[in-house]
């Protein structure tokens, strides 16, 4: 990820945590001069996602600061996994510390999360994606920890596709009004997604020449049905509470893809570490 897209998150969180007065306690403890070395280590076993982006606080507090990655980008470690090595003035490494672990074990929970539903639909046609219910801020983060769990984007914003929503269908009346009306807005290349909540819904999106239906919180019974509907027309989403003991049961039925909100919202961080080495 390119570092202008980032950098800005890195800035305000350590403005967040620095504040007005810097770090009170190492200024006090430790002496300006001061060097060494730490260690960025997992705690528990995951998926390792945004490590040089998170380890960028350091330098962004100290320039001169000196990282070593030790793993790659989409890594699957152990506990105890030695990720990176850092080294350079201990107030800037202490300094930045909570930044680095922070972004490094939520982006890292999220790539973990996506790559456990990945495996558990391995051998079905289907494709795991985010949503966009993603923290205020760190959605491009987010979304790239999802990519490097092997998972699929959604749409980044309301800007890049259209999804038609119920909310949408209740103010045009319907799909085929609904779809019309976009069709005569925007331009060739937009997609276009219905959300549909019943079959008979369903019939009036393809009738409306989408490209994507989004089947929303439909049993597995329903699922199967739309899809046998759709006979290939259009893509299939299924949406709505999939949780990691359900999503193989979805993808059995043959949608083409499963959207999770929780990757996003809700994936538990990994536990990640920053260990002094003894000088």
């Amino acid at each position: 990820m390119e570092r202008w897209l980032y950098e800005p998150v890195l800035r305000t969180a350590l403005a967040e945590d620095l504040g007005r007065a810097g770090d009170l306690t190492s200024e006090a403890v430790v002496p300006d001069h001061a060097t060494g070395t730490g260690l960025v280590k997992a705690r528990q076993p995951g998926t390792i996602a945004g490590l040089a982006i998170s380890c960028d606080a350091f330098s962004l507090l100290d320039p001169a600061t000196n990282v070593e990655i030790l793993v790659s980008e989409g890594a699957t470690v152990e506990t105890g996994a030695v990720l990176a090595r850092v080294s350079g003035r201990l107030r800037a490494l202490l300094g930045a510390e909570r930044v680095c672990l922070n972004l490094l074990g939520h982006l890292s929970g999220i790539a973990t999360a996506t790559r456990a539903l990945v495996q558990a639909v391995a051998g079905t046609d289907a494709r795991v994606a985010c949503t966009r219910k993603t923290t205020p801020g760190l959605r491009a983060l987010e979304k790239y920890a999802v990519r490097i769990g092997g998972g699929i984007n959604h749409r980044f914003g309301l800007d890049d596709a259209i999804l038609v929503k119920d909310n949408h269908l209740v103010v045009a009346g319907g799909a085929k009004e609904a779809v019309a009306r976009v069709r005569a807005r925007v331009g060739h290349l937009v997609k276009v997604e219905v959300e549909v909540e019943n079959l008979d819904q369903l019939e009036d999106a393809i009738e409306a020449g989408v490209d994507a239906v989004l089947l929303d919180n439909m049993d597995l019974a329903n699922l199967r049905r739309a899809v046998e509907l759709v006979g290939g027309r259009v893509i299939t989403e299924a949406s709505g509470g999939i949780r990691p003991e359900t999503i193989a049961a979805v993808a059995a039925t043959g949608v083409s893809v499963i959207s999770v909100g929780w990757l996003t919202h809700s994936a538990p961080s990994l536990d990640v570490a920053f260990d002094l080495e003894n000088s």
